[in-house]
């Protein structure tokens, strides 16, 4: 059976077998047989070619990985797990905004955080007039949602208003161009940074302030699906929020 997935990336991207087969270093005919025939490559001709397309090992060869490795490169992509969010070092939030050269996201419910933080909010600016895309997702403070997850974390409606000054305070950002500020009404379950191939990824616990619960630093890694799952719950969000003062 063909593998469509790779014939669509290849397709998607511009890239001819001949080039294929230079880049992982196989014949040419190898690789056709990839692809026509669906056979699936040695894991380092796997990860070079998921490499050179931009896509997910997993997702070009779902059937390739054992459980075992799948595991095993997924989590390789976890650097280092911080008790609370107030143990996250400030330089590794200035470096993961800072480093960014494509993206930038941050979906939280309020984040008052950073946007209290000129330093970061300067930086949010100067990436943005540099062609770097941020996103901003905060929590729809009138939305039926933002009561529950303020009542969770024992904020009552105070949650609301944390949304409403955060927003006050990105109220200058919506003047640069490359940033778009978003209202979702999603329950979330875990507050999301993004720079590039890079998350915090703040877990949101019952009970507990967001800075008090455990904060995750992943770096995506090819074959790995963690970062990914985590860019796609972002995406989804994305999709169904609403622009700030529509």
């Amino acid at each position: 059976m063909a593998n469509e997935r790779l014939r669509t990336a290849l397709l998607e991207r511009g890239t001819t077998i001949t080039e294929v087969a230079e880049a992982v270093e196989v014949d040419a005919k190898t690789v056709e047989r990839w692809i026509t025939q669906g056979r699936v490559p040695y894991r380092k001709h796997r990860f070079a070619l998921a490499k050179l397309l931009g896509v997910e090992e997993v997702y070009l060869w779902p059937d390739a990985l054992t459980p075992k490795q799948a595991a095993a490169v997924s989590g390789s992509e976890l650097v280092t797990v911080y008790p609370h969010r107030w143990a996250v070092p400030k330089e590794t939030w200035e470096r993961l905004f800072s480093a960014a050269q494509g993206e930038i996201g941050v979906l939280v419910y309020s984040g008052i955080f950073i946007a209290q933080d000129t330093g970061i909010m300067r930086t949010f600016a100067k990436k943005a007039e540099a062609g770097v895309r941020v996103r901003i997702l905060l929590g729809n403070p009138d939305a039926l949602e933002a009561a529950p997850h303020g009542a969770d974390e024992g904020l009552g409606d105070g949650m609301a208003a944390q949304t409403r000054m955060a927003l006050t305070l990105y109220r200058p950002l919506q003047q640069v161009e490359g940033i778009e500020i978003r209202l979702h009404h999603t329950i979330l379950y875990n507050s999301i940074y993004r720079g590039d191939d890079q998350l915090l990824v703040n877990t949101h616990v019952y009970g507990k302030f967001a800075t008090d619960a455990p904060v995750m630093h992943l770096r995506k890694v090819a074959g790995g699906d963690m970062v990914s799952t985590y860019i796609d719950s972002f995406e989804a969000v994305w999709a169904g929020a609403t622009p700030a003062g529509s």
